[in-house]
Order: C-alpha cells, then sequence, then structure tokens
C-alpha cells in the first residue's frame, strides 16, 4: 500500500455539466481527507499531508467499519448542524487543538463524520486506473454506514436534480466526475468539476490593516489574493466582517511571525492600500505578510476592478496549499 498519495482535484465551472456521461456527488463543506487503514488502524493524512488523526477522536473505531478490509479512501472530514447540513464554521471549532482534553471533549461538543466518496486502494490491489463507476461499486461494497462515518450514494446521470436539491438546502455545492475517467492522484483534471451553490472560495492572505477600537493592535481586515494562470500573486480585496473574537486573536497571532517589508501582490492593487501605506509610520498600516496562510472567504459578486465586494471570512483552510488557490470561475 502506498503511504502518501495526493487527493486528485476538480476543475471549477460555473455550472455543472448536464450530460448523461457524469455522476454527481454533493460537494461537502469540510475538510479534504485520505483516510490509510491497515492492520485495523486509521491515518487520516490532509492534502498537504498533515497528519490529522489525534484530532479526531470519534474515527479510531472506523476500521472495525471495513471488516479487516485494508483500504484507502478519499473523503471530507465534516461537522453538521442541528439541520443535517454540513458547516465549515462548525469543524473551525475542532481546527488546531494540541491539548488531548480539549479535543476529546471538542469531539463531543461538535462531533465529525468522516465522508467518504472514492477508494483508490483496497486488499493489496490498486483501483486507480479503475473507471469511476467501478471504484464507487468497491466503495459501496465496503456498507460504510455509522455514528461518525458514511458513504452517501451518488447520482448518475439526473444532475439537474441533485443540483435544484443543493440549491433548496442550502449546501455547499456539487462535483460532477466523468464515468469511464481514472483516478489521478495530485492532478486537477477536467474530469471532475466543482460547482459552487454559495459565492465563495479560498483566498490567500497577503497582509492585513489593523483594526480600530476594540481590534486596536489586532487584524482588523484581511489583504486577501490568489495566483494567475501565469503564477503570479494577484490582489483580490479586503476581508473586513465574518471574524470572531477568538479568530482575530488566532489570525493575529499567526500573522506576526509571517510580517514582511513589502507587499507580495504582484498583480493588482486598491487606492486604499496605497492611502494606507503613507500612514503606515503612523502604526495604521497595512502589515504585508509572506504568503501562507488560506482562508475561506465568501462574497457576493467580482467588481470590475477585480475585486471581492461583500465579503466575510469563513475560516481557516490549514489543509489548502496557497500555490493551488487560483481565481475560480
Amino acid at each position: 500500500m502506498p503511504t502518501r498519495l495526493e487527493p486528485m482535484l476538480a476543475t471549477p465551472l460555473a455550472k455543472p455539466p448536464m450530460d448523461e456521461g457524469w455522476a454527481y456527488e454533493i460537494k461537502w463543506d469540510g475538510i479534504r481527507a485520505l483516510g490509510y487503514v491497515a492492520d485495523s488502524k486509521l491515518k487520516l493524512s490532509a492534502r498537504r499531508g498533515s497528519d490529522h488523526t489525534p484530532k479526531y477522536p470519534e474515527l479510531a473505531s472506523f476500521p472495525e467499519a471495513l471488516g479487516g478490509h485494508d483500504a484507502i479512501l478519499d473523503g471530507e472530514i465534516v461537522a453538521f448542524d442541528d439541520e443535517g447540513r454540513p458547516r465549515f464554521q462548525l469543524l473551525q471549532r475542532r481546527m488546531g487543538l494540541a491539548n488531548e482534553a480539549t479535543i476529546r471533549r471538542r469531539s463531543v461538543e461538535t462531533p465529525a463524520t468522516y465522508v467518504v466518496f472514492d477508494v483508490l486502494w483496497l486488499d493489496g490491489e490498486s483501483l486507480l486506473e479503475r473507471a469511476y463507476e467501478e471504484r464507487r461499486e468497491a466503495l459501496d461494497g465496503l456498507g460504510l454506514d455509522g455514528p461518525h462515518w458514511r458513504s452517501p450514494r451518488n447520482h448518475v446521470g439526473d444532475g439537474a436534480a441533485l443540483w435544484r436539491l443543493v440549491q433548496d438546502r442550502d449546501l455547499e455545492g456539487i462535483v460532477a466526475k466523468r464515468l469511464g475517467s481514472p483516478y489521478r492522484p495530485g492532478k486537477r483534471s477536467r474530469e471532475w468539476a466543482k460547482v459552487r451553490n454559495r459565492r465563495g472560495q479560498e483566498f490567500v492572505i497577503g497582509g492585513w490593516m489593523p483594526g480600530e477600537g476594540t481590534r486596536g493592535g489586532r487584524v482588523g481586515s484581511l489583504l486577501v489574493g490568489y495566483y494567475d494562470d501565469a503564477g503570479r500573486f494577484a490582489y483580490a480585496g479586503g476581508v473586513g466582517t465574518g471574524f470572531t473574537q477568538s479568530m482575530l486573536d488566532e489570525l493575529t497571532a499567526l500573522l506576526k511571525p509571517l510580517e514582511r517589508a513589502d507587499s507580495p501582490f504582484e498583480v493588482g492593487e486598491d487606492p486604499r492600500i496605497k492611502y494606507a501605506q503613507r500612514a503606515r509610520n503612523r502604526g495604521a498600516g497595512p502589515v504585508w505578510v509572506e504568503p501562507e496562510l488560506v482562508g475561506e472567504v465568501e462574497f457576493t459578486e467580482w467588481t470590475h476592478e477585480g475585486t471581492l465586494r461583500q465579503s466575510a471570512f469563513k475560516g481557516l483552510r490549514t489543509d489548502k496549499d496557497p500555490r493551488e488557490v487560483i481565481r475560480e470561475t
């Protein structure tokens, strides 16, 4: 069994492809994780390779659900709200914890579920080159349905029905996967397409503006960007709402060690930054940082200048590689 695979990535589209050559799944609002199960032990590996296993003790008995099978599974760690909808904001309470007692307490207060949607390796055999529908058949045969794990069924054809359900229930979005396609580890392929129901995506933090009043000396707003087709770090605007007090404390602590003298943005500039730059000697910011942290942001639209309108911060994405963050369609 391989010990290190990278998950296959989907290409963002404005709307899902609607023909008979596709299968459709719900896009889960959580943390992507590959699950390695061998010798009745589980390892959860995030996209960037970090080990998430100790953070989710409620999944410790997951290997028993496999009935002795060794496998590599692809899925999403999700926290559901009282109405059964996945909410990334809830999962934020589980991220960044190190104290074992706190982790166990949060596992009861905000339990996580491992939602599995693919199998890459099973009992000594690689399934990477198998067609999507063959891998799904193998996954369905495992019968994963437990207190903290599940494998929701997919929809072959009739993507419009699932898309309507996603919109009606205000879910994150939909993922379309081409029938007959293999699994391509670490590749962003057009054989997988993701469509968001709500406007939003990941952005890389390139700086911050100090707050005023109760936010004095801490983050007031974030300056965020993405990587364009030429690999340049492009400015996407400021994000000044959506923060909790604990989130502001965490961001301030994480961004302080990343400070740098000059702007990391290579493309685009907001006139407000120029104005604020002149005021920096008065401690008014902006404070530039190395573009290493990724956050999830919701917004209403892109402006003609290529910046975000009415944006709100949802939380940090420690599972995302900054260099993979692009402007989604």
